[in-house]
């Protein structure tokens, strides 16, 4: 029990610097895109519930911190609470039509809506590209130097020297690449492509299973495949490249992020490596203890999460509010105030239960499940 209170403590600085940037920039984005089509910012706050501090800027928008650090919002002109863009447009006066976000055309609040998402796609690019900069980027090839007796590597007919050029048709252009592919993939069957002299040959390789305890005592099934390359080595690359590097990269996670959850939907993964505020928080520790890069790269991965997430088509986050319009569009007209307000309150349920399960998985990290079931047993 002391643990989790003394965790909570230790974890909150890099938390918060983590979470506040990403949803700083994540309403940035929203911000911005509304202020270009014309549209009346009344709030924007980072955090939810009372408001800490604040001030208007000369446009009338509040900015705020509030109370709860774990999200935030933009609230425009004309927007309801509910869910539904706004009613009311009949008593407007033509000035403040013009600035409400109802009254825009239909791709001009797609464009508001998407901006937010958008933004956290722009910031992972530009985090990555900093570090790739400065720090530098792995430039080794997906190369084995050395296969470990006894180990999956071995059993699939995997020699040194060889080189791998895809696995499950992905082509590989790092050894970074084929760590992370293979870390995920325990016990399970993978297609390797690899280059051997001037032969191309097909393997087919079971990363073995081996769990891995963390910082904080957890374990985790953990893929290994029994290989090494010595030859690892970290580069800063110019400017642009480090921009085309960001873009591959949030790219590549972008993909990683869709595979973590298909293997999770499958039953290849475990639900129990979900994490929810308090994993990140734990996370954001981790990572900040190996060093600024280390949590700048963190920032960037996590940042490309929520702009994935928010554009899944679920009522209240940014992608049902994107479907919505996506209908408008084909119907010529929005769905009604009822249909938006019950898909708006079925995502509030689902994101409700879903916030629940991920904060029950991090309070097992903690111990504070076992602990309160100890007092009940």
């Amino acid at each position: 029990m002391d643990l989790f209170f003394s965790s909570i403590w230790t974890y909150g600085g890099a938390f918060l610097l983590t979470i506040t940037v990403i949803v700083f920039f994540h309403e940035l984005g929203h911000f911005l895109t509304a202020r270009f089509n014309g549209v009346k910012v009344e709030v924007f706050s980072i955090g939810f519930g009372p408001e800490l501090f604040g001030w208007n800027d000369r446009q009338g928008t509040r900015w705020k911190i509030a109370l709860l650090p774990l999200g935030g919002y933009v609230k425009m002109f004309g927007q309801s609470d509910t869910g539904p863009d706004g009613e009311g447009g009949e008593q407007w006066t033509e000035e403040e039509k013009a600035q409400a976000f109802p009254a825009k055309r239909v791709w001009q609040r797609f464009a508001i809506v998407a901006g937010g998402p958008i933004a956290n796609f722009i910031l992972a690019i530009v985090l990555f590209a900093a570090v790739f900069a400065i720090v530098g980027r792995s430039q080794s090839l997906p190369e084995i130097t050395e296969v470990m007796a006894g180990s999956a590597a071995e059993t699939a007919g995997l020699q040194a020297g060889d080189r791998v050029l895809s696995v499950d048709g992905a082509n590989l252009d790092r050894f970074d690449e084929l760590q992370y592919i293979v870390s995920t993939s325990a016990g399970q069957p993978l297609a390797f492509e690899v280059a051997r002299g001037d032969e191309i040959l097909a393997l087919t390789v079971v990363p073995d299973t081996v769990m891995e305890t963390d910082g904080n005592g957890n374990e985790h099934a953990m893929g290994r495949l029994g290989v090494r390359n010595d030859n690892v080595v970290f580069e800063p690359v110019p400017l642009p490249q480090a921009l085309w590097g960001g873009v591959e990269e949030t790219w590549a996670w972008s993909m990683r992020i869709f595979d973590f959850l298909g293997k999770i939907i499958g039953g290849t993964q475990s639900s129990s490596d979900l994490a929810g505020p308090l994993g990140i928080a734990q996370m954001s520790s981790n990572v900040a203890e190996h060093g600024l890069p280390s949590l700048i790269t963190f920032m960037a991965i996590l940042s490309v999460n929520l702009g994935l997430i928010n554009l899944f088509p679920v009522p209240m986050l940014d992608g049902g509010h994107l479907m919505f319009y996506v209908i408008e569009a084909f119907r010529g007209r929005p769905l009604s105030v009822k249909a938006q307000e019950y898909g708006f309150f079925v995502g509030m349920g689902l994101v409700g239960a879903l916030f629940l399960f991920f904060t029950f998985n991090d309070l097992s990290r903690f111990g504070l499940v076992d602990f309160l079931s100890g007092l009940v047993s």
